[in-house]
């Protein structure tokens, strides 16, 4: 005799049919990236908006330009660019409310800097001088993240407790599309569509995780796919479009603010310059792929938009540019300063209460430099 056999043994009844808990349709992402410039779309955008955008954008660009040159001269000790994705940056710091959270990766200092920090101090960590060169608090911006993603779980953590608190805060998180094959991003999603946290993530689809093209990371229809599987609405949206990717975080915060939780936001775009001063692109990619890419630059397209319908002229076009000359010739006066450290720096905002072996280090490193001798374990 079996035990199902036996008398009083549990029978499971067949379970009702199956129901999907949530009705995946919604969060599909378009088949084809959303676009504002050179449609029908265009015209119901704010001018002023587009303006601003293009003032950013051309500010952005001459941004990206000076810190390469400071790498080269040896100013900065890495930079990875963002040229060819300003238009993400840019709206990404604009599309936020005061109150609001930047979450950056290390990619992301043009998104920083138009979020209101200081250009000298959002370049600190890639000089060397600093773990971060803003106070994060100031302007509501989480210090660059250079390990990927995992500023990710940091942003739903703040949006969870804001939600908690009742304050009305969203924070949004940029990610590149290598990040998006790390564990921190399925946490951080996953977290945040069960929680509700009023968060948007803002993947920039660049093509390459440094030298792997997206092909090699993943096999779905495209990243903004993902979202559908964490229980969150996905967005596809042509990142060289500054109009467009404007609006779609705008309805994204909107959503989160009100309530209605995350959003995937995936902006194809390109990196048109090396991952970094140590990369060589030409290894892994062609020019011409590089030039095809160039002529969907997301500067001439608003330009042309603007142009075209009246919006911007010649002395707006050469104003914009003298402002973004300005801007770099002062960070460039700037960063030709050797900036002044204090090693005793080494032991401040680490703990809120120094711990016993912090005061002991300190004390040892103070004893050094008062006696003019290199401290202890220094290299030659």
């Amino acid at each position: 005799m079996t035990v199902m056999e036996q008398r009083g043994a549990y029978r499971p009844t067949p379970p009702p049919a199956w129901q999907p808990r949530t009705d995946p349709t919604p969060l599909l992402p378009d088949a084809e990236p959303y676009r504002v410039l050179g449609t029908e779309a265009a015209a119901k955008a704010d001018p002023e908006l587009l303006r601003r955008l293009y003032a950013e954008l051309v500010k952005g660009r001459r941004y990206n330009a000076q810190a390469t040159a400071l790498t080269k001269q040896g100013r900065l000790a890495v930079y990875p660019s963002s040229t060819g994705q300003e238009a993400c940056e840019v709206a990404a710091a604009l599309v936020l409310a005061e109150q609001d959270w930047l979450f950056p990766s290390y990619r992301d200092t043009l998104a920083v800097v138009a979020r209101g920090v200081d250009p000298v101090e959002a370049l600190t960590l890639l000089r060397g001088d600093w773990h971060t060169g803003y106070d994060p608090h100031e302007h509501r911006v989480a210090p660059l993240s250079t390990p990927l993603a995992t500023q990710l779980p940091h942003a739903v953590g703040l949006a969870h407790a804001a939600r908690l608190k009742g304050d009305d805060v969203v924070a949004l998180a940029m990610v590149g599309d290598g990040g998006t094959s790390e564990g921190d991003f399925h946490e951080a999603l996953n977290f945040a569509a069960v929680w509700q946290a009023p968060v948007v993530f803002l993947v920039q689809n660049n093509g390459f995780a440094i030298s792997v093209p997206l092909a090699k990371q993943t096999a779905a229809p495209s990243l903004a796919h993902k979202a559908v599987g964490y229980g969150m609405p996905g967005r596809l949206v042509d990142g060289n479009d500054a109009a467009a990717v404007h609006e779609v975080l705008a309805d994204a915060v909107r959503r989160a603010r009100a309530g209605g939780g995350p959003t995937l936001v995936e902006a194809i775009t390109y990196r048109v310059e090396a991952h970094t001063n140590a990369d060589d692109a030409t290894r892994y990619r062609g020019d011409a792929e590089v030039e095809t890419w160039r002529r969907h630059d997301p500067v001439t397209l608003l330009e042309h938009e603007l142009t075209g319908r009246g919006l911007l002229d010649e002395t707006g076009v050469e104003t914009a540019r003298q402002d973004a000359e300005a801007m770099a010739a002062s960070l460039r006066a700037r960063m030709n300063q050797d900036p002044v450290l204090d090693p005793m720096d080494l032991f401040a905002h680490v703990y809120a209460e120094p711990t016993p072996q912090l005061l002991e280090q300190r004390e040892q490193l103070r004893a050094e430099l008062a006696a003019g001798t290199e401290p202890e374990g220094a290299q030659r």
